[in-house]
């Protein structure tokens, strides 16, 4: 199937305000050469929906707009205890059935789960109610510390600003890398995050570093990229020993130096793919890979497809 176009998100009653917002920016047009959205928020009854924190939200759409959309959102909402509508639970369940993308952001899961459309699945929610979701649905294999969990056709994501997560995945999976790091840029997030829910609870995700000296060096790495790039020679630069750079470097940014390294490289080798003709070789080069087999290596053990395939999949004009 084509990559999605139309989007639209349910927002019942209770709807969160967080939520909302978060996947009306994402999908809200942003410019030149990034794809034209067709977003919308849907309810069971249009007119105005009381958000979570009590702030009244105009919706104008109706239930309808599920049943067009290409990609189909079900957001948090404060009563999710209660199982939304037959006429929801009805409208979800089509949509799924004549073949759209189905994803849910938070306890958003709640609604997919009481739909039917995560039995068998491994699903993820917000890490507070994980074991209320799997209580209610053993037939869900809940992974409560992840960030978003694909299962194809089915995506759920986790908590509040987890939202983010979960939408830049559907976005890199569907429309590129680039597309994603753009719209990332744009909001001045991280393109992709390592690890689970944890992370975030505690811990600055790696391109918002707030240790200054630290900041200095990864701004340096990402324009250094070509080279080797050993932690020796970053903990140098940073002026610590390499224990302490690297005891440092994780509890300022929740990932290790060479994780975070391996990260960058291949999202920027993802770019070049996408956005240019350069050989898999000079690719490989520009992103500190010694030769393109072991660009291929890690490229198909990370993101599933070799780079000519992942190209032929993503090509646009620089």
């Amino acid at each position: 199937m084509p990559p999605f176009v139309t989007v639209a998100a349910h927002a019942p009653p209770g709807v969160g305000m967080l939520g909302a917002a978060i996947v009306s920016e994402v999908f809200d047009a942003r410019g030149q050469g990034l794809p034209p959205f067709d977003f919308a928020l849907c309810t069971e009854r249009p007119g105005t929906v009381r958000t979570d924190v009590g702030l009244p939200l105009l919706v104008e759409h109706g239930l309808d707009r599920l049943a067009s959309a290409d990609l189909v959102i079900a957001l948090p909402w404060a009563d999710f205890r209660t199982p939304p509508g037959p006429a929801v639970l009805d409208a979800l369940a089509r949509a799924h059935a004549r073949g759209a993308l189905v994803a849910a952001h938070c306890v958003g899961a709640f609604a997919l789960a009481a739909a039917g459309l995560l039995d068998g699945l491994r699903a993820t929610t917000h890490w507070r109610f994980a074991g209320l979701l799997a209580g209610r649905h053993p037939e869900i294999s809940v992974e409560a510390d992840a960030l978003y969990v694909d299962e194809g056709r089915v995506v759920t994501g986790a908590g509040a600003a987890a939202g983010f997560d979960l939408c830049l995945h559907l976005l890199r999976r569907e429309h590129g890398a680039a597309t994603a790091n753009a719209i990332a840029r744009d909001l001045v997030l991280p393109s992709h995050r390592e690890g689970g829910q944890a992370q975030y609870l505690a811990t600055p995700a790696p391109e918002d570093c707030r240790d200054e000296r630290l900041a200095d060096v990864l701004a340096w790495a990402r324009t250094h990229l070509h080279e080797p790039l050993p932690v020796g020679e970053l903990a140098r630069r940073a002026l610590m020993s390499r224990r302490s750079f690297a005891r440092r470097f994780t509890a300022a940014t929740g990932t290790t130096p060479h994780a975070w390294l391996l990260g960058l490289r291949l999202s920027r080798a993802e770019e070049l793919l996408e956005t240019t003709d350069l050989p898999v070789e000079e690719v490989a080069r520009q992103v500190g890979y010694g030769s393109a087999a072991v660009l291929r290596a890690q490229f198909t053990r990370r993101r599933g497809v070799p780079p000519r395939t992942y190209r032929r999949s993503f090509t646009r004009t620089p």
